[in-house]
């Protein structure tokens, strides 16, 4: 395994490895160390202390982030009639409404970030669900991504706000990103703010002991910096 290079190690010298850091200094020290010559994302990574194979500690939810995911999201929207047109005028990048279009994400195009349909499209949603499934991609009414005809206008303007969809994975994790290394060190902090928030109100009533066991911020390039997970700007 090829070790890392001088820009990395100069970055993870900076970081105290066995410290918890408040959730504002985690970020002013990430944004610090970031060396990259592109824009990085900042992803937040949770270890919980769920356990994934119980169906009453599962966790999939939505956040919509105060200062956006600093990037164009292009979102997909299955409907027909009435609910096609609204979308098209709320901005939807694709509008699936031919089987032409639902041929071609069958042969495996997955060309965009969220998808969202109308409940009576959910049978031709649901002849997607092997290329969807796998990519995070499908929707569904507890992400807020299936919605009546008159909430396809709101679904669409929160998604392409910074609507990020979190769930628990197979290994009692969970990742997402909260933004670019560009945003400002309070805008990180807000959406890292708003994220842990909406995660601790979406906690299953079956979880017991230890909710959440370890966070860590970091960017694309950049080392891992642990967050004190009880700091008290992340708890309720």
């Amino acid at each position: 395994m090829a070790s890392h290079g001088k820009k990395y190690q100069a970055a993870i010298a900076k970081v105290d490895r066995d410290k918890l850091y408040a959730a504002k200094e985690a970020i002013e020290l990430l944004k610090d160390i970031s060396y990259a010559g592109f824009d990085e994302t900042v992803e937040v990574h949770i270890r919980t202390g769920l356990d994934p194979r119980q169906a009453d500690q599962q966790i999939r939810d939505v956040v919509v982030l105060p200062n956006g995911l600093g990037k164009s999201v292009s979102v997909l929207v299955f409907a027909q009639g009435e609910a096609a047109e609204a979308a098209r005028e709320a901005g939807a990048d694709v509008v699936v409404d031919s089987e032409d279009i639902v041929n071609k994400i069958q042969a495996g195009w997955t060309d965009f970030d969220v998808a969202i349909a109308t409940p009576d499209m959910m049978g031709t949603v649901g002849r997607l669900g092997r290329v969807l499934g796998p990519r995070g991609l499908m929707p569904n009414p507890k992400a807020g991504t299936v919605v009546q005809a008159d909430g396809i206008a709101d679904a669409i303007t929160a998604a392409k706000a910074g609507r990020v969809e979190f769930r628990l994975d197979k290994t009692a994790n969970i990742h997402v990103p909260i933004g670019k290394i560009s945003f400002t060190a309070d805008q990180l902090y807000e959406n890292l703010v708003s994220f842990m928030l909406a995660v601790r109100q979406a906690r299953p009533a079956a979880a017991s002991g230890n909710f959440i066991r370890r966070v860590t911020v970091t960017g694309t390039m950049c080392p891992g910096i642990k967050v004190d997970p009880y700091d008290s700007a992340l708890t309720l």
